[in-house]
């Protein structure tokens, strides 16, 4: 006697936008972004059996509303919606089979938490100190507003973290090519490992002339945050316009076209180091990393995932984090599903952080 089958019918989905006031604190700010508030448009999927789906796109500015973008050019950009993406798959992505030194390691991961703009002098000291006695080797720097500013805290932070541990630095599309180039160009006495998205993200030769330029630096051209398919990750990768390729669980559709990035960079040899943070961007390519390592690249060799350690309370399954790695999740799914009291007191406007807010 054959078994029948649940079908599981889809009876209505709720939208919700979900804000946070990063704003108040400078959390995510950069050279393009100084005063974002993290946001993120949260679906759920409900069914006639109780049975529940979660997604969500994680955005970036003043909240969901889609805001005025000027194209063509690095500058001039707007702040209010630049990260917009499909929104994030639901249901059991989870992972049966981990190999051990998984399992007992973690896959590295660096931080961004260290040198946001705005930081002061003895902030950023602080962080390294403490980000260094809790295991972290790998730091990134956001620059591209001032470069007196920017080579400052460059030597400061490597000054903190020592000639050991990698620094990457990140200019959030600020400049032209040749702006690029010799801005970074200024900065090599520090030993980046990366420029992250040092141009506009659709200037796919842009990024190839700067990968040339600075080859003989030893300074890689990470991007790929702002992609929204495979087809330009493969533009960027015949053109050999990146040393890293940074994918993002919400910019791209769905899991399926992270998957066909993870194996057009295996057969180009270039390493893959997601970028996350923000929204619950951790809790989801956390699940990307690790097919990558396992079903895909099988190496660790100049792969780490990018962390942010924010907003991650929010979440029913919060990524783990142990000694700067990320520990592979147990609990099933794709770990998009938020705390319901989260979602209700962060939903704009009517949420009590909001409402608060305005009365402020």
């Amino acid at each position: 006697m054959s078994e029948r089958k649940m079908v599981h019918k889809i009876t209505h989905v709720t939208v919700r936008d979900v804000r946070f006031p990063t704003s108040l604190e400078q959390h995510g700010s950069d050279a393009m972004h100084t005063d974002p508030d993290y946001s993120t448009a949260y679906v759920v999927v409900h069914t006639d059996s109780g049975l529940q789906g979660f997604g969500f796109t994680f955005t970036l500015g003043k909240g969901t509303e889609i805001g005025e973008v000027q194209s063509g050019g690095a500058e001039g950009e707007h702040s209010p919606e630049r990260s917009v993406g499909p929104v994030g798959e639901s249901g059991g992505q989870g992972l049966t089979t981990i190999k051990d030194q998984m399992l007992k390691e973690g896959y590295p991961a660096y931080t961004t938490s260290c040198a946001w703009i705005g930081y002061s002098d003895e902030q950023l000291k602080q962080l390294c100190t403490d980000a260094l006695k809790s295991g972290w080797t790998k730091f990134k720097v956001k620059v591209g507003a001032d470069l007196e500013d920017d080579t400052r805290r460059c030597r400061l932070i490597r000054q903190m973290i020592g000639p050991d541990k990698t620094l990457m630095i990140d200019a959030n599309q600020r400049w032209d090519v040749s702006e690029a180039i010799g801005w970074v160009s200024s900065l090599a006495e520090f030993k980046p490992l990366w420029i992250e998205e040092p141009t506009c993200p659709d200037d796919i030769l842009g990024h190839a002339a700067i990968s040339k330029a600075l080859a003989p630096l030893g300074i890689g051209v990470a991007t790929g945050e702002q992609c929204q398919n495979r087809v330009m990750f493969k533009q960027f990768l015949q053109a050999s316009a990146l040393q890293f390729v940074q994918i993002d669980s919400c910019r791209l559709g769905s899991v399926n076209e992270n998957l066909a990035v993870l194996l057009m960079a295996h057969k180009f040899k270039v390493p893959v180091c997601p970028h996350a943070g923000g929204v619950g961007l951790c809790e989801l390519v956390q699940h990307l990393i690790l097919f990558d390592y396992i079903c895909v690249s099988g190496s660790l060799s100049n792969r780490m995932c990018e962390y942010v350690d924010h907003l991650h309370e929010h979440f029913t399954s919060p990524v783990v984090i142990h000694d700067a790695h990320y520990m592979p999740p147990k609990d099933p799914g794709y770990s998009c599903e938020m705390l319901e009291s989260s979602v209700k007191k962060h939903q704009y406007p009517e949420g009590d952080v909001w409402k608060q807010h305005k009365n402020n």
